[in-house]
């Protein structure tokens, strides 16, 4: 039995975590992030909380936090002795803290929360023998309904963000822009779609990238995706980054992906490619990076490494990930020969740009398998 799980599930948990569901509904009403809590005494609910952080501007107002408030006030006594707190979402350190302040004698939560979880997920606060209050702890009661309402919540912002950034970037008159339905059935791409159109190489085209991970992490990826693909390509490499704490930034070149298509393929010059990359990683502050790129965009990878001195210290070579495979995403983007201006100018690109500037170190990857060359890539680039 794990730690997180490490004590027993009573017949009622199921019944009381129900109840902080409802608590965490009506947060996701209010538009806060969908977390609920109850405290339960002698088979009495005796205080909710939901969150609201947003609401109250307090960072400190989680439903944990304020379940333990209402408890406290309503028994007159900050210490809940025969208390049990049910919560939808693993409590963080801070939450956890208070329950550990508050004597708590059970604490119950039901999602796991992998990225600030105080209670097993990241670090186990109710399992360090030196504290001088011991709390027994179960975990994963509801999981799946309690994880359910946070994914739905998290993807409808998600749509929402979306239709805000289309609304911001105006189409240009002489470019085209693939429907956003083309991309809705997409499995595998959990990412936040960003855009800039302001950049003075863009003239207001709108570009379309991914930026993922810290961004003060002490490594980045930029990863420039092949000939006929798009950023969906690295959807396989980019946890294993993410997963070592480094930042990932995968931009669509114009012509490509979610990002504008010039009708005109007279546009696509490598010159004006490397322009639009280098201004675009300059407003995002890149730092040291490793360059991440297939065979065929090497003279482009030269070229932005030639417009960027001293920011790169490698070049990760990947197979061209689209090689073999069937998904329909890459295709999605083109629903029409209209939108392939992008590509057929591209492919005319040379494969190399004779006597460029060589990369402090570079490794080529032997494997088509995305996560395996990341893993590997993560150890040979260390910081």
């Amino acid at each position: 039995m794990s730690e997180r799980t490490a004590g027993a599930e009573a017949p009622d948990d199921a019944a009381w975590m129900r109840l902080a569901l409802q608590e965490a509904r009506a947060a996701a009403e209010a538009g806060e992030v969908p977390v609920g809590a109850i405290v339960v005494r002698h088979g009495e609910v005796i205080a909710t909380g939901r969150n609201a952080p947003i609401a109250r501007h307090d960072p400190t107002a989680h439903a944990e936090i304020a379940a333990l408030r209402a408890a406290a006030e309503r028994l007159g006594n900050y210490r809940l002795d025969g208390c049990t707190l049910y919560v939808t979402l693993e409590p963080c350190a801070m939450c956890s803290g208070a329950m550990l302040h508050a004597r708590l004698p059970r604490v119950v939560f039901g999602a796991a929360e992998v990225k600030t979880g105080a209670a097993g997920s990241v670090v186990n606060l109710f399992a360090e023998p030196r504290l001088n209050h011991q709390t027994a702890l179960q975990g994963g009661v509801l999981a799946d309904e309690c994880a359910a309402l946070l994914s739905d919540f998290f993807q409808q912002r998600r749509q929402q963000q979306r239709a805000r950034a289309l609304a911001a970037h105006p189409l240009r008159d002489d470019a085209l822009r693939t429907p956003e339905a083309r991309f809705a059935a997409l499995s595998g791409d959990p990412c936040l779609p960003r855009y800039v159109s302001d950049l003075p190489a863009l003239a207001g085209l709108r570009l379309h990238y991914l930026d993922e991970g810290p961004p003060d992490a002490a490594r980045t990826w930029l990863c420039l995706h092949g000939r006929t693909a798009w950023s969906h390509a690295w959807r396989r490499m980019l946890p294993v980054f993410l997963a070592a704490g480094d930042r990932v930034l995968a931009p669509d070149l114009i012509g490509f992906g979610r990002s504008d298509k010039p009708k005109k393929p007279a546009v696509h010059t490598l010159a004006w490619h490397t322009r639009v990359l280098a201004e675009w990683a300059d407003g995002l502050g890149l730092g040291p990076a490793v360059l991440v790129a297939p065979p065929g965009m090497a003279a482009l990878a030269s070229a932005l490494h030639a417009a960027l001195p001293g920011r790169f210290a490698g070049l990760l070579v990947s197979p061209d990930v689209q090689e073999g495979d069937t998904d329909p995403a890459w295709a999605a983007p083109f629903p029409d020969a209209g939108h392939r201006a992008g590509p057929r100018a591209v492919g005319q690109w040379p494969r190399a740009l004779p006597g460029g500037v060589p990369f402090p170190d570079t490794l080529a990857g032997g494997s088509p398998d995305g996560a395996a060359l990341a893993a590997r890539a993560v150890e040979y680039f260390r910081p």
